[in-house]
């Protein structure tokens, strides 16, 4: 398994303050498709002369946010917006970060008066890609109170879950999902507040829209230790009810401008998109602290589902300078013509959530002259490791350890994640003799087959390259002989639905024996229609290898 050492004993030395006043006096770098860093040298000198400060008091939108709009009043911070947001309608919303600073004291003192709503109590925000999301998380974090993201594809019973698990007061979210909330809220003792955005009232409902026209934009953040519980995301799992993982002002607050500074190489002249939901802890990452802490742009596209060419589209048309989204958006955008497209401003792609395919950088590469470069963290941590500029990229590789991290490859099993000083991932990853780290799989993913220990990443990588195959998922299914053999979940490609299909698992078998050494290859395959998936969109091989083992065992 990955053990990382806690942040807390790595963060140190220099103040935040110096790291964001930096950039009012240096020049910004304009030059495109080019690996050479912005905000470092090397990897080696990174890592060797990070430092950073952990005050005792600290608050994002004050120390940050607001420092920013002061350089931006001076004419100390480049012309460029804090918040940029599209619909893909003809609809935009552009805010610098004074603007940004106004709604989101009107919003603060909608919490703390209208909500009476106090620091340390919780807000369950469920919205879609709209710029409120962006003043919830803000005015939250000038209140004190604990933001709690959901995403909109939340069911009743799952919204009921986060009510009653989190203790929540206050709940904001919108018409779609406002009936849903009613039919539990009797259930949720400690709910006291409900605002909807939405053109339209609702009985027993604060009309957020309305209420912002009338609020005072007069508030005082209130001061807050790095300590303090700042946030609580559920993590999706593959198994059981989600678990809150819990984030102070300081983990998320300070500790993501390591990945602003470092991964993403923001300047305050870049222009940051990230497609994640907003439902998730990666929204965090590179929709609103790492950007903000770097005074980029964030740039939003409402997007109510994934569509490539809408995707590619928004890239080829805006100033887009640096992108990220997860691996299964870049296996759908190979999938198009991308000659066809012109990104004559983006200048730096990352992703993460799960391993991308080797295949998919090469492709990406081929047809926009960048590369991919692939991060690994987890809902409870920052950026662990990453490739970073300047760095060889070694394709499927996450990377090096970041500046915050002493990443060990630990292979005693643990039932505990924490450990000393280290807190154990749950992954299974190797070093290589240049120091890259490789993901393997989830402890509880490996296949144990006649002695041979096989991760699902590698073989799902191979599969990929057959052009019958759409997206696929391995998991152990038993054997009297082996114990435990590979078995391959295939959704077909719709040109080879078809053909034969026995003969094509042999062609695919064969495949993966020609690829990749010969123990791996699937020795069972079955086509199906749908991989089963997280609301995330993550693979459930927990779910695929309970049924395989149930079925003999049956």
């Amino acid at each position: 398994m990955l053990a990382l050492v806690t942040m807390q004993l790595l963060l140190r030395a220099k103040c935040f303050r110096q790291l964001v006043t930096a950039y009012s006096v240096r020049a910004v770098h304009n030059t495109c498709r080019t690996g050479t860093p912005q905000n470092f040298s090397n990897y080696e000198s990174m890592k060797q002369d990070f430092k950073l400060e952990i005050p005792e008091y600290f608050n994002f939108a004050e120390d940050v946010l607001d420092r920013w709009t002061n350089l931006e009043k001076t004419g100390k911070r480049p012309y460029n917006p804090a918040f940029w947001w599209i619909n893909g309608k003809g609809e935009e919303v552009r805010w610098s970060f004074e603007e940004l600073g106004s709604l989101s004291r009107k919003l603060a003192n909608i919490l703390a008066e209208d909500c009476v709503l106090k620091p340390g109590d919780r807000v369950i925000v469920i919205l879609p890609r709209i710029p409120e999301w962006w003043l919830a998380n803000v005015a939250c974090l000038r209140t004190g109170t604990v933001f709690i993201p959901g995403t909109t594809q939340l069911t009743q019973r799952d919204i009921l879950y986060r009510l009653q698990s989190s203790q929540a007061k206050c709940i904001i979210t919108n018409e779609d999902l406002a009936p849903a909330v009613d039919a539990i809220a009797s259930k949720c003792e400690n709910l006291q507040s409900k605002l909807i955005v939405s053109q339209n009232s609702r009985e027993g409902w604060g009309n957020l829209k309305e209420m912002m026209k009338h609020a005072s934009d007069h508030h005082t953040c209130v001061r807050t230790k790095h300590g303090e519980l700042m946030a609580i995301y559920f993590t999706s799992g593959t198994s059981g009810s989600p678990k809150m993982t819990a984030h102070t002002h300081g983990s998320f607050g300070l500790g993501l401008s390591i990945n602003g500074r470092f991964w993403l190489d923001l300047t305050p002249s870049d222009v940051m998109w990230n497609t994640a939901d907003t439902g998730w802890a990666k929204s965090a990452w590179s929709s609103v602290f790492s950007p903000w802490s770097q005074g980029s742009c964030v740039f939003a596209h409402y997007l109510p589902r994934f569509e490539s060419t809408s995707i590619l589209q928004t890239l080829s048309k805006f100033p887009i300078t640096v992108f990220c989204s997860a691996p299964t958006a870049y296996r759908m955008l190979v999938q198009n013509d991308l000659s066809s497209y012109q990104f004559k401003s983006l200048k730096h792609c990352v992703s993460a959530g799960e391993p991308i395919n080797p295949e998919v950088t090469e492709q990406w590469r081929h047809w926009t002259g960048l590369e991919i470069y692939e991060g690994y963290g987890q809902t409870e941590t920052v950026l662990i490791c990453g490739n970073f500029k300047g760095m060889r990229i070694k394709p499927g590789s996450m990377g090096k350890p970041s500046p915050a991290f002493d990443v060990k490859d630990n292979p005693t099993k643990t039932a505990s994640t924490v450990r000393g000083n280290f807190y154990i991932t749950g992954d299974r990853a190797y070093m290589d003799e240049d120091g890259y780290f490789w993901f393997v799989a989830r402890s509880d993913d490996i296949i144990l087959s006649s002695g041979y220990r096989i991760g699902p990443f590698e073989v799902e990588s191979t599969l990929i390259e057959h052009p019958a195959v759409s997206e696929s998922a391995v998991v152990s299914s038993p054997d009297p002989i082996r114990g435990e053999v590979v078995k391959a979940f295939i959704v077909l490609d719709p040109n080879y639905k078809s053909h034969d299909q026995e003969q094509l698992k042999k062609e695919i078998q064969e495949h993966v024996k020609k690829t990749t050494a010969p123990y791996k290859y699937p020795r069972k395959i079955e086509f199906i229609e749908e991989l089963p998936k997280t609301i995330s969109g993550k693979i459930r091989r927990k779910e695929l290898r309970n049924k395989e083992w149930e079925t003999t065992d049956a």
